[in-house]
C-alpha cells in the first residue's frame, strides 16, 4: 500500500491559464504552510514538479522529510498558445475549441498544447514509477490542479468531466492510496 498526499502548490494570483510558465508561488501565509507541514506524515518522501511554484512549496513543507529530485512529468497541463491568456480572450478567438476543451475533455488540445489524455498518460507514468520505487511509503507529491485531478480520475475510475468537477485549492491535500491492484480515495481538497 502506497499513500499519495497530493498537494497543490501555493497561489500564483494569476488570472490567466497557467501551465508550463514558471510563475512563483505566494507562500506568505506562513500559518497555512505550517498547518500543511504538520498535517503530512513525518516520514513521507517529498517530490514535486520542476516548476518553481511547486518546488518552492515542497521546500516550504519539507522539514526533515526526504526530498527527491524534481520531476518535469509532474508539470501542469501544457496550454500551448493559450498559456498566460484569459479564458474570455481564448473563447473570443476560437469559441468552439475552447468549449470542446473544457466541456469534452479527452483528446481535444489547445493549439501547440496537451490534451487531458496526454496529461493523464504523462502523470500516470510518473506516479507509477514513484510507486514502483517507493512501494509502501507515504509520498507527498507537490504539483498542480490538473496533475492532482488526473490521479483523482484514476483512483475514482471516473471520466474526465467528473474529475474536473472537483475543486482543488492552493495548499490543499488530496489523498489517494494504491493497494497494488486497486485504488482508493481519502479526502479531496482538504485544507489543514
Amino acid at each position: 500500500m502506497t499513500r499519495l498526499h497530493l498537494v497543490r502548490h501555493g497561489p500564483t494570483h494569476a488570472k490567466t491559464m497557467v501551465g508550463w510558465s514558471d510563475l512563483p508561488a505566494d507562500l506568505s501565509d506562513r500559518a497555512a504552510v505550517a498547518r500543511l507541514h504538520d498535517h503530512l506524515p513525518a516520514n513521507a518522501v517529498v517530490v514535486s514538479s520542476d516548476l518553481c511554484r511547486a518546488a518552492d512549496t515542497a521546500t516550504a513543507i519539507q522539514g526533515a522529510r526526504q526530498r527527491l529530485p524534481h520531476l518535469p512529468d509532474l508539470r501542469e497541463i501544457n496550454f500551448g498558445t493559450w498559456e498566460l491568456r484569459g479564458f474570455k480572450e481564448i473563447e473570443a478567438e476560437d469559441p468552439e475549441l475552447a468549449f470542446a476543451y473544457w466541456d469534452n475533455p479527452g483528446d481535444v488540445r489547445p493549439p501547440n498544447g496537451e490534451s487531458w489524455n496526454d496529461v493523464r498518460a504523462r502523470v500516470d507514468a510518473a506516479i507509477d514509477q514513484l510507486i514502483a520505487e517507493y512501494t509502501g511509503c507515504d509520498l507527498v507529491v507537490v504539483a498542480h490542479f490538473g496533475v492532482i485531478l488526473t490521479q483523482v480520475q484514476r483512483a475514482l475510475d471516473v471520466d474526465a468531466n467528473e474529475a474536473l468537477s472537483h475543486r482543488i485549492d492552493n495548499l490543499s491535500v488530496t489523498e489517494v492510496t494504491h493497494h497494488g491492484n486497486r485504488w482508493s480515495v481519502g479526502r479531496i481538497n482538504h485544507l489543514p
